[in-house]
């Protein structure tokens, strides 16, 4: 699944994941209802991202639906 995450006076950072959508939601409101410095979130391919927390301006997290092969008629 896709993520995009805004991040405040900065750009935007966008990402695949393996976890599911719960995961990520989970992994991110906890660290901003706990006062985390930053939030750790890891790819697909093993890439590991530290966000800060401070810095969020939103949190987009795609659906855990696979994405369909082929033509549709």
């Amino acid at each position: 699944m896709e993520i995009r995450i805004g991040i405040a006076n900065s750009r935007e950072l966008s990402f695949d994941s393996n976890e599911t959508a719960d995961a990520v939601k989970n992994t991110i409101a906890s660290a901003l209802d706990s006062g985390a410095a930053y939030v750790t979130l890891v790819d697909a391919k093993g890439a590991t991202y530290l966000v800060p927390t401070s810095g969020i301006a939103f949190v987009e997290v795609g659906t855990d639906q696979s994405r369909r092969v082929g033509f549709v008629a």
